[in-house]
């Protein structure tokens, strides 16, 4: 995993927010096993791209493409196995693969809560009944999933990045702490925060380009933009293009949503300002 990568980051002050010339950005909202949502936003920007003049191409999938859905095994094989021609791909590792992650590397302590909170629904996309891990002793439930989830879709989100930036824009899953610059960020905070990030005005440098905190629309802010539209209990999943100062978005329109648990998520780590 690594913790930063940037690309062309923009220091000099321009007045509109901008990636370089010559660059065409799509970032991907948070998928949580969605894979119909994630065919149809797959195609759109493919359609979307061959309807413009020819760039270099990059699609950041802002973290959470697990649990929750039905389909977290398929969302992952799609995602891993995805190779556009010229297209840049990057994977920012949200909280749920962080917890999934964990689990697998033997911290049996976070099974129930992974459970509860979508992780019952990703061990069912594997072929695992989640009734039966719930019963079994923690250690033993998380040998079973790490025997039945592949070793190449575990290597796969080890491999992701937790912060890309692309000139004035930072992709980020949950979003920083203000005030405090980039290479001093808590893994924790990039991964899980919420407030004070979501109604902190301040400049931080760089538009925040992120997931993981549900809003019933786009939410479009000076400092950032938060792209999780809660697709799957919406069936909307959004995604963003960045072009030069220009900004635009593709969302899906699925006639259904999943019905899954929409609760309040509890905090898994100790701050109690830190949740799921």
């Amino acid at each position: 995993m690594a913790f930063f990568r940037s690309l062309f980051a923009n220091d000099s002050g321009a007045a509109q927010p901008s990636v370089p010339s010559g660059y065409r950005v799509y970032a991907i909202g948070d998928i949580h096993g969605r894979l119909d949502l994630l065919d149809d936003t797959l195609a759109r920007i493919e359609a979307d791209n061959a309807g413009r003049a020819p760039a270099r191409n990059m699609i950041v999938f802002l973290g959470d493409l697990i649990d929750r859905g039905p389909s977290s095994a398929q969302v992952i094989e799609r995602a891993r196995t995805y190779r556009p021609p010229g297209v840049r791909k990057v994977f920012i590792s949200g909280n749920h693969e962080e917890v999934l992650l964990r689990l697998l590397r033997g911290e049996s302590r976070f099974l129930q809560d992974w459970l509860r909170f979508g992780g019952a629904e990703c061990a069912r996309s594997y072929g695992i009944s989640p009734t039966a891990l719930k019963r079994m002793d923690p250690d033993q439930a998380v040998g079973i999933l790490a025997d039945k989830i592949p070793k190449q879709d575990q290597e796969f989100l080890a491999s992701f990045v937790d912060t890309f930036r692309v000139g004035s824009y930072l992709f980020v899953h949950a979003g920083v702490r203000p005030g405090v610059p980039l290479p001093d960020q808590k893994q924790s905070d990039l991964r899980w925060i919420r407030q004070p990030f979501l109604d902190n005005d301040d400049d931080h440098g760089f538009i925040v380009v992120h997931g993981h905190t549900i809003a019933n629309q786009i939410d479009v802010r000076g400092n950032r933009i938060g792209l999780d539209t809660g697709a799957y209990r919406t069936g909307v999943l959004t995604a963003m293009g960045l072009e030069g100062q220009e900004r635009w978005f593709l969302q899906t329109e699925a006639k259904s949503s999943t019905g899954a648990n929409s609760n309040q998520e509890p905090p898994l780590v100790a701050s109690r300002d830190l949740g799921w």
